[in-house]
């Protein structure tokens, strides 16, 4: 058998050495940028998240405005009633003034 020689094992050493510390430093690296892009879309996710739920909270507001401006119709109506009676009374209460006076 052929014996190899301590310096060629030394330089195998240095060049698996070498690999590995290249392997390390692109592994280290992919996960950097993975990292940074994984910060990014949960950035993202988070301003999604915060725009859906002001428009949810907008959307829930709209069935109550419904019954608002229904109740707000009948308030309307109710006012254009006693608005009336109002001038009425003004009319009735203008003539019995000017009834006493004559």
């Amino acid at each position: 058998m052929n014996e190899v020689s301590a310096s060629t094992i030394q330089t195998y050493w240095w060049i698996s050495l070498a690999l590995g510390l290249v392997v390390t430093i692109v592994v280290a690296i992919l996960l950097t940028i993975l990292a940074r892009t994984a910060e990014q879309i949960q950035a993202g996710t988070a301003e999604i998240w915060r725009v859906g739920k002001l428009i949810a909270n907008n959307t829930v507001h709209v069935p109550l405005l419904v019954r608002t401006n229904q109740i707000a119709g009948d308030i309307l109506a109710a006012a254009g009633g006693i608005a009336a009676a109002t001038g009425r009374i003004e009319q009735a209460v203008t003539r019995g003034a000017s009834d006493e006076v004559g």
